[in-house]
C-alpha cells in the first residue's frame, strides 16, 4: 500500500526515567491532530528498535520520518535511514521533537525539549537543510561494518559519562542531576587511556583522558564543529591537574574548551583510531561495544536531509 507523500512516520521514544511518558506523548499527538497533520506512529521498544522502525518506514515509502526522542534516538533513526533500501537517502526528511536526557543535537538547531508545539510547527513549516553524516567503520570477520553519527564520537571520558548517566538516571530520575552526578564522578576519576591515532597524516601516540570527533558541537567538546561544512573537528584532551580540571569544566560550559592548554584541536576529513586501550566509545550518546581496531572515522558531505527551524 502506497504512503501519501505528505504523511509523517513518527517514532516515539519515551524519555528514560520519566513517569509522565504517555501523558507527554498524548499532548504531542493531540497537538499534531489539532494542526491537521497526517501521521502514523509507533513506540520504540528498547535499544535498536528505533533503527529497525526507521529503516522499515523508509523502505515502505515514508518520506518524512519524525523522531520524538534524544540524541541516542536520533542516532538510531539516522542509521535506519542510511541502511535502508532507498536509493537516495536524501529523499527522506528527518524531523526531531526533542524528548530525551541528551538533546545536544536538537539544541544546536534551536529546538527546545520543553516546547513540543514549537518543534511540531517547525516540522509543518518544513524548511529543509542538507547535513553531513559521519561514518564510523571497521572490519569484522572480513567484512566492513559502518555506523553513522551526526553529532560526535567520544572515546574515553565522554563515553564514560554517557554510560554512568544511563545508570544514574534510573536512580535520580531527573536528567540534569543524572548528568551532573556522572560528570563529577568521572571528571575526578581522570582515567588515562593509551591511544594511537592518525589525524591529517600525523601519528599521535600517548596517554589521553578523552578524544572527541565531532561533526557537530558534541556537548561542547568540539564547540567549533558545524554539521554542513564537510569537516570533522577533533579534540584531544590530556590529563589535567585538579586546578586545570575545574577551569576546564568552566570553559566547557562557556564554549571555550579549545582555549584550554590541555586540549589540542584538529580539523580533518578522516581519523584513524589504531588503539584506545580500555577506553569506552560512544556515538551520539549510544555506547558502542564492538571494538575492532583500526577504526576509520570519515565524513560524507550533505548526505542527509534535516527539517530545521527558520
Amino acid at each position: 500500500m502506497a504512503v501519501e507523500p505528505t504523511r509523517w512516520g513518527v517514532i516515539y521514544n519515551p524519555k528514560a526515567g520519566s513517569r509522565k511518558a504517555q501523558k507527554r506523548w498524548k499532548e504531542i499527538r493531540d497537538y499534531m491532530e489539532e494542526r491537521k497533520v497526517q501521521f502514523d506512529y509507533v513506540q520504540s521498544e528498547g535499544f535498536g528498535s528505533i533503527e529497525r522502525l526507521a529503516r522499515t518506514m523508509a523502505n515502505n515509502g515514508y518520506r518524512t520520518i519524525v523522531v520524538v526522542g534524544g540524541d541516542g534516538a536520533i542516532n538510531e533513526a539516522v542509521n535506519g535511514i542510511m541502511h535502508s533500501e532507498v536509493e537516495d537517502k536524501r529523499d527522506i526528511a528527518l524531523g526531531i521533537i526533542p524528548n530525551g536526557i541528551g538533546n545536544d543535537f536538537a539544541r544546536y538547531w534551536g529546538l527546545d525539549s520543553d516546547d513540543y508545539k514549537g518543534a511540531v510547527d517547525v516540522l509543518i513549516n518544513r524548511r529543509l537543510r542538507r547535513i553531513d553524516v559521519g561514518n564510523f567503520c571497521y572490519t569484522e570477520e572480513n567484512r566492513t561494518v559502518c555506523r553513522h553519527f551526526v553529532n560526535a564520537v567520544y572515546i574515553g571520558l565522554g563515553a564514560r559519562i554517557v554510560r554512568i548517566t544511563d545508570g544514574t538516571r534510573r536512580f535520580w530520575g531527573i536528567p540534569l542531576l543524572s548528568y551532573l552526578s556522572s560528570l563529577i564522578l568521572v571528571a575526578f576519576e581522570r582515567k588515562l587511556h593509551r591511544m594511537h591515532l592518525k589525524v591529517n597524516d600525523e601519528h599521535i601516540r600517548g596517554n589521553l583522558i578523552a578524544v572527541a570527533i565531532g561533526s557537530c558541537r558534541g556537548y561542547g567538546l568540539t564547540p567549533s564543529a558545524v554539521p554542513y561544512n564537510g569537516w570533522l573537528d577533533v579534540s584531544l584532551i590530556y590529563r589535567p591537574e585538579l586546578k586545570q580540571l575545574i577551569s576546564g569544566l568552566w570553559m566547557l560550559q562557556q564554549g571555550r574548551l579549545l582555549n584550554h592548554k590541555i586540549v589540542k584541536p584538529y580539523r580533518t576529513r578522516k581519523v584513524k583510531i589504531m588503539r584506545a586501550q580500555n577506553a569506552e566509545i560512544s556515538l551520539d550518546g549510544r555506547i558502542w561495544g564492538d571494538k575492532h581496531f583500526p577504526i576509520e572515522v570519515t565524513i560524507d558531505l550533505e548526505a542527509l536531509t534535516l527539517i530545521i527551524p527558520n
